[in-house]
């Protein structure tokens, strides 16, 4: 059986659904963390490799140590203005990323983090990308299927709602999959795993063999900023045409759309936390 990390296990289905303006379901999933340094150092240890693989820290690090070069050089900042929005976003798409794999059993490359040349900027592109080969032999088959995620978080008192920003910015996924795919099989190409970009390849040629594809938005919110009424205002017909418009379009999935919200109590307590387990522990 494939490693899973210990800390899936805190992700629990609570049961409860939401319906949106448009009458769309929203699963409402809590992550149950607990103060347990056994789990929380697993973690700890899978959410660094996003950024920096352990075989490969002591030769990039150079004369720094490691807990120094992954605090001030790779991870982001808890202390500039922009760090710790950075800091959340990572943790929910890494999240989020867990979320398909582990529970969905999609395979996610995990190369976006790794891949940033300013650490508190958010990377471009299609925010979670999980493929399935249908097929143990990996040969292409029309049951095969590609997952593509947007993820934002609240972690903090807003009057923003994050699922509808989650929602606008996965309607953008259709157009700007072909470059999140080329992105993540030129990333495996440079790390030498010339299987796993070949597996990319495949999605790339939907016109001669047809996958299935799944669109999905989900907001990670802390407990206290949890507001199931603005959550259910949430509207897939109501999508900008552009940054300036008030034109709204319909999301072009939004029939299949599937909506989620993973509440928990203190979340940005727990993403600090994290980091810095990340950064002493290496």
């Amino acid at each position: 059986m494939p490693w899973t990390s210990k800390h899936i296990k805190w992700l629990v289905d609570t049961g409860e659904r939401l319906k949106t303006a448009d009458g769309k379901n929203i699963e409402v999933w809590e992550l149950q963390h607990q103060d347990d340094d056994d789990v929380l150092s697993e973690w700890a240890k899978h959410f660094r490799n996003h950024y920096c693989l352990d075989t490969e820290i002591d030769f990039l690090r150079g004369k720094r140590t490691r807990s120094d070069y992954l605090i001030n050089i790779k991870f982001p900042s808890r202390t500039s203005k922009l760090g710790p929005g950075i800091r959340a976003g990572d943790f929910g798409e890494i999240l989020i990323s867990d979320f398909i794999q582990w529970l969905f059993g999609y395979w996610v490359p995990r190369v976006r983090w790794s891949s940033k040349v300013v650490r508190d900027e958010s990377p471009k592109g299609s925010d979670v990308i999980g493929f399935r080969l249908h097929k143990k032999d990996g040969e292409a088959s029309t049951n095969d299927s590609l997952f593509v995620f947007e993820s934002k978080t609240k972690f903090s008192t807003s009057k923003i709602n994050r699922l509808q920003d989650a929602i606008n910015d996965s309607a953008k996924d259709h157009i700007r999959i072909d470059e999140s795919l080329n992105f993540i099989k030129q990333k495996l190409f440079e790390r030498r795993d010339i299987e796993a970009a070949q597996r990319i390849e495949r999605f790339q040629n939907p016109v001669d063999m047809p996958y299935m594809e799944t669109y999905g938005a989900a907001a990670i919110i802390s407990d206290e900023c949890f507001d199931a009424k603005e959550l259910a205002s949430a509207d897939c017909r109501k999508i900008p045409k552009s940054s300036k418009s008030k034109e709204f379009l319909p999301h072009p999935n939004g029939d299949s759309l599937v909506l989620l919200v993973i509440k928990g109590p203190s979340m940005m307590d727990l993403v600090h936390e994290l980091y810095r387990r990340a950064a002493i522990e290496a």
